[in-house]
Order: structure tokens, then sequence, then C-alpha cells
């Protein structure tokens, strides 16, 4: 597939997505789930899952996540 043949992040296809929660969600209802889909990372609200859907490149998903993980570290 060229680069041409591919949707823009925003109009990625997540209809047939496979969401999953964080291993370390805590069970208490306040869970972000992701999917990878056309090329992006989506993340979404595990209460609303039809709700707004944010989306990532794989950079930018990298990014975030070791973000992420060096407040994680901090404890900031």
């Amino acid at each position: 597939m060229s680069t041409n043949d591919r949707r823009p992040a925003h109009e990625a296809d997540l209809s047939g997505a496979c969401w999953r929660k964080s291993s370390h969600s805590s069970g208490n209802g306040a869970c972000v789930e992701v999917a990878e889909a056309g090329g992006i990372i989506a993340v979404r609200d595990s209460k609303g899952p039809s709700g707004p859907v944010l989306r990532f490149s794989p950079v930018q998903w990298a990014y975030f996540v070791s973000g992420a993980a060096e407040e994680a570290d901090t404890g900031s």
C-alpha cells in the first residue's frame, strides 16, 4: 500500500478495532482503552466507548508513553 492509499489519522476506520485496557487498570471504572488501527493508536474512555477518541501516530504515542512513565517514576 502506498502512502497515498492511507487515510489521515482522524479518518482511520475503528469499527473492527480490538480495544484493550492496561493490565494496570484497577477496575474502578476510571480506565482508558487503546487500539491500533490503520497505522494509528486510538485511545478512548472505557465508560463511554461511543464517545470521542484520541488518535496518535506511533511516534506521538511513543512520546506520550515515555512521558507518562517518567512522571510515574518521579511521582510527579
